[in-house]
Formats: structure tokens, sequence, C-alpha cells
């Protein structure tokens, strides 16, 4: 089928050859955007005939944009590296005409923390588009939080079908990308020269806890809806503690 995949890395060695397994026989050209692995994941990659790109981090938008102008072919699907697919949407996949340009493909996720599904909450009904044509669509060059540049003429037709997004092994890990996120999100921020906002800073995790334990049910994830619920509220926080930070190291001009 002519669809490359492309997949950014950086420390996937638990993960990145279940997320491999599961395309297997779906595409024969697979791209690998590392950014400085260095456990095994370029090795186990390699096993499965992967083309490795070790560009450095340059964002999560200029790295996937790196693998798409590297693949073979000009449909994309775009993967995480703990994002595998499920037999039923391989086949919805594999099915597809591909004669549209302009029609992109959106599909369910069911997110994972640790091994439990996470039904409710900010995880419970995400979805997202990830397989496109390049010739029409490319993500925007945004570090984190990057998005797909579509047109209000572009068609979204949602697949049969999951991805199987095991984003949290453990609690640690948990930890370690909350900061890194909110650090990200920071220095976006501080480059399009925003300033932190206290009632922001202080109301919006309150509000974001509210919200995803409460009206989107996450309290019935049990500890882990808590816990998920509590973190994203923190991370919000962070990231305007940070951007305070960062603007207080600036001099005025």
């Amino acid at each position: 089928m002519d669809i490359s995949v492309v997949i950014i890395t950086r420390n996937e060695a638990h993960i990145i050859g279940t997320t491999l397994k599961s395309l297997q026989g779906l595409t024969d050209d697979i791209i690998i955007v590392d950014s400085g692995s260095t456990d095994d994941t370029i090795a186990i990659c390699r096993k499965f005939n992967a083309t490795i790109l070790e560009p450095g981090w340059n964002g999560y938008g200029p790295n996937k944009n790196k693998g798409i102008d590297a693949a073979k072919y000009d449909w994309i699907l775009n993967l995480d590296a703990d994002e595998a697919i499920d037999p039923e949407l391989k086949r919805s996949i594999e099915q597809l005409q591909l004669q549209n340009k302009n029609e992109v493909f959106e599909m369910q996720f069911r997110n994972f923390f640790i091994n439990k599904r996470i039904r409710y909450g900010e995880w419970g009904s995400d979805k997202h588009i990830r397989l496109f044509n390049r010739t029409a669509v490319k993500w925007n060059e945004a570090a984190v939080h990057e998005n797909l540049t579509i047109v209000s003429s572009t068609i979204i037709t949602e697949l049969k079908g999951y991805i199987l997004h095991h984003t949290v092994h453990s609690l640690a890990e948990y930890e370690q990308k909350t900061i890194a996120y909110a650090k990200l999100n920071a220095q976006k921020y501080f480059e399009q020269g925003k300033r932190q906002n206290l009632f922001r800073q202080y109301a919006s995790p309150v509000f974001s806890f509210i919200q995803n334990y409460f009206f989107r049910l996450g309290f019935l994830d049990g500890k882990e809806g808590l816990l998920i619920a509590r973190t994203t509220a923190r991370y919000t926080f962070l990231k305007y503690a940070y951007l305070k930070e960062l603007n207080a190291v600036t001099k005025p001009q």
C-alpha cells in the first residue's frame, strides 16, 4: 500500500517494538526521526527495516515535517512512538482508496495509564487526524502542541478501529513528561511574547480539574482518574510559572 509511516522517537525502546509490530504488512516505508536516543530504540527500529533520521531535537512540528519530507509516498500515517494501531484500524486503512488529497482521516484513541484503559476525563474520548496527503497537509512548526495545517474545505473522515496509546508506563515517567511539556509550552509562549497572567496561572488549573474530574466523569476511572485530573491541573499551573521565570530573566530593551 502506498502509505509512509512517520514516527518521532527518543528513548522509546520499551514501546517502539509494539508500535512497529502493529504496522507489519501495511507499508514498506517507515521513517523514524530520532532526537538522540541513548537506549536500544534505533537498533529495534532497524530490525523492522525502518529508515532512520537523526536530526537532533528541533521541536515536535519541525521533526515530524523532516520525516514527512523524507517519506517515499505522499500519503502519511503519522504516529507517536507509543501509538500502536489495532487490527480493525489496520483493516480500515488497507481498504482506503486514497484518491482525494484534500481528504484527511481521523482516528479514535484508546488511552492507557500504565496498563489500565482510561475511559473518562480528558483522555476518555480522544481522536486525532493521523493520515493525510503531504502535498495538501503538513504540521506547523510549533515546538510543542503542534497542529496540522488544514483548510475549511478539507474533508475529515473518521475510520473504524483504534489507536492504542500507551502514554504512561510509570509514575516517574508521567512526572517527567508533565514538567517537560510545561517547560516547552512556556518557551513557546515566551517566544510569542506572552507574559504570565496571575488569573490564568491560578484559576485555570482549578477549572481544568473540575472540568476533567467532574464534568467529564474522570472520577469513574478511580485513582487513575484523580491522578490524571490533578496532574493536568498542575501542568497548567507549571507552564505559567515557568513563563514567569523566563520573563523575569529577560532584560528590558
